[in-house]
């Protein structure tokens, strides 16, 4: 999951400025009753493939009644957009937003959105300016998508995860992630029960485990 498919890949998809050869692939699937067709450039991940993850993710999340006129779904390490896109078209009155530290990643994610014409129907930024924007306005978020990073490491995962989770919206928000059973699935979902983020295992799909974790009580 660290590199994209080619064997020759040594950078890591969450490297900001990718300087590999951007070459990019064609990507078509289908999803929550929608036909996608992307591309995909080279130093992102899932570059050539809709990667199982996402497709577990997308097979298993429940769809969430949103109870807010003003929603905000988020995609959290968007890449070239998979979860994105299903979210704008499973709530299409709601603000959706993509982020990812990737430049590369946030390029294509805009322009598949163009091609998919739901360029109008989404936002791709930047993670870390996004998070501080959202932070500043004091805007709750009502539902995360996510196939997280798995592999940055224990501490920066939980910082990500964690700066995400600290945003939903009291009493109502939820966030689903995506993660490998073999990748410490279920100690995550023990770790953020632990530090106020009540989490359960709602799903299982070919090893990998689909999360789901709430608002910090009081928050």
């Amino acid at each position: 999951m660290i590199t994209r498919y080619n064997e020759a890949m040594t950078e890591h998809y969450f490297t900001a400025q990718p300087s590999s050869e951007a070459r990019e692939h064609n990507i078509t699937y289908s999803a929550r009753g929608f036909a996608y067709s992307v591309l995909a450039p080279d130093g992102v991940f899932s570059a050539q493939q809709l990667d199982r993850g996402t497709q577990a993710l997308l097979t298993k999340v429940p769809h969430t009644e949103l109870s807010h006129a003003d929603a905000l779904c988020v995609d959290v390490g968007c890449g070239w957009g998979a979860l994105t896109f299903a979210l704008a078209h499973e709530y299409p009155h709601a603000t959706v937003l993509g982020v990812d530290i990737n430049e590369r990643a946030l390029a294509a994610a805009r322009r598949n959105a163009q091609k998919l014409g739901l360029g109008d129907a989404v936002t791709i930024d930047d993670a870390q300016e996004a998070l501080k924007q959202l932070r500043a306005a004091g805007t709750a978020i009502d539902l995360i998508w996510s196939n997280p990073p798995i592999r940055i490491g224990k501490t920066a995962l939980h910082e990500l995860l964690t700066a995400w989770l600290s945003l939903l919206r009291p009493e109502t928000g939820e966030a689903y992630w995506v993660v490998q059973k073999n990748l410490g699935a279920d100690s995550l979902t023990t770790w953020l029960t632990a530090h106020g983020f009540p989490s359960e295992k709602i799903a299982s799909s070919k090893g990998y485990r689909i999360i789901r974790s709430t608002a910090r009580a009081g928050s």
